[in-house]
């Protein structure tokens, strides 16, 4: 059965969470106090409605114990996401995701129940810095404070070389964990084109050619000596 989602708090990143997710198909249900950003969204979503998410009744009585995820996505009121979030939880609902703004707020948001945090603006920076102190670094995800997966553009030093050569577990304590590989084809119209193949967990006799994306795993201290390569 698919999975129905709930968004709490229509600001910008609520919103957009909840336009990509009915834009994928999912069925969303939105909220606000705000009536000016139900009107702005409520051509783009069927289920868009004002609701003061800090009353219970109104949360039951809108059916928000039938959603799978909620989202809550409070500006900087912290009582609000506390409360709410302590609502959801208690209407059953399997999995709430606060968006919070540091971590004091993500702690009393974690001790009343909420399964999962997020901080859009420190992620977002975190992106950005590790893009601009590294061009070659195409994406990055934070896994916990010390482990990180990247996607990098293969050095120099790894082209025409086999993994089993380099040994990148033994030297640097990192794992690749696929290679994106753009490879000539000739495609339905008989013409020669480029398509990207990924090889998703590669074996030692696998070798790194110009051209290709990592995806490595690992410390981010490890990743930081095994891109010096």
């Amino acid at each position: 059965m698919p999975r129905i989602f709930a968004v709490i708090g229509l600001g910008t990143f609520g919103s957009a969470v909840a336009l990509e997710l009915a834009r994928r198909g999912y069925e969303v249900f939105a909220c606000d106090r705000d009536p000016d950003k139900i009107e702005e969204l409520g051509s783009e979503l069927a289920n868009a409605v004002e609701l003061d998410a800090t009353d219970e009744k109104s949360l039951r009585d809108a059916g928000l114990d039938e959603v799978d995820t909620a989202l809550v996505s409070f500006g900087d009121s912290i009582a609000d996401s506390l409360l709410v979030t302590m609502l959801l939880k208690g209407l059953g609902v399997k999995e709430v995701v606060v968006k919070v703004t540091d971590e004091r707020h993500a702690r009393l948001v974690k001790r009343i129940g909420a399964d999962r945090v997020i901080f859009p603006e420190r992620d977002m920076a975190i992106r950005l810095v590790e893009n601009l102190l590294s061009p070659h670094i195409f994406e990055f995800i934070e896994l916990s404070e010390e482990y990180s997966v990247v996607e990098i553009a293969a050095p120099k030093k790894m082209i025409g070389r086999k993994l089993l050569d380099l040994h990148l577990r033994k030297r640097f304590g990192v794992n690749v964990i696929a290679i994106r590989s753009k490879v000539p084809v000739v495609n339905k119209k008989g013409l020669p084109d480029i398509e990207e193949k990924v090889n998703i967990a590669p074996g030692g006799e696998d070798e790194i050619r110009e051209g290709d994306t990592l995806v490595i795993l690992g410390r981010d201290q490890d990743i930081e000596r095994a891109k010096k390569l």
